[in-house]
């Protein structure tokens, strides 16, 4: 079993940097109230916080299978489950950014847009990755630790790429407007966020 655990390890570090994007979508700062931006901030925030819950349960899965006495099939079974719960998330918040409409700022519009493009993007990307996962064989015990970290890497690649969208979105007013947002705290806070 040696052979897989190094692999795991580095899957679930990779990973843990996937949650970061989730967390791009909690701001903090400033308190003096724009109505209609509040408004969106809180439909946005509502909607976000069940799924980041289900990211970091999904990763909370993968980091359990990290152990050395996992099976390869455990490993995947697990796998491949916490990259589905990650994509139906990230495809959820997509949707519930675009649900929201633009938020009222400058240019609110291009990064609503913009966002939601990234959103689906990540989402596509872990469904990728869950296919990738399900064809590993895991009957050859060496393939499998080779197949896991090409997953691995690709899963650095997404944890550093692209949370650019996501970060304009809140830039400013929406990040203070979403800061005011009881659930966005509270997202912050169980993902385990310490931002003082």
């Amino acid at each position: 079993m040696e052979g897989t655990n190094p692999v795991n390890k580095k899957l679930a570090v990779a990973l843990s940097g996937g949650a970061v994007l989730v967390l791009a979508l909690t701001g903090c700062g400033g308190d003096d109230g724009n109505e209609k931006l509040d408004a969106w901030a809180k439909e946005v925030c509502d909607s976000v916080k069940p799924q980041a819950a289900k990211i970091k349960s999904a990763n909370a899965a993968i980091q359990k299978e990290t152990s050395d006495n996992s099976t390869p099939q455990a490993v995947q079974k697990a796998d491949s489950k916490a990259f589905q719960d990650m994509s139906d998330a990230y495809r959820a918040i997509g949707g519930a950014v675009n649900k929201a409409g633009p938020p009222d700022v400058e240019n609110g519009e291009k990064k609503q847009t913009d966002a939601v493009k990234e959103l689906n993007g990540i989402s596509a990307s872990y469904a990728s990755l869950k296919k990738q996962v399900d064809g590993l064989d895991t009957d050859d015990q060496a393939e499998f630790a080779d197949g896991l970290k090409d997953i691995a890497a690709e899963l650095e690649k997404l944890s550093k790429s692209g949370n650019n969208a996501l970060s304009a979105l809140e830039e400013g007013d929406v990040g203070e407007a979403m800061s005011r947002q009881a659930s966005c705290q509270t997202a912050t806070a169980s993902a385990g966020a310490t931002k003082s």
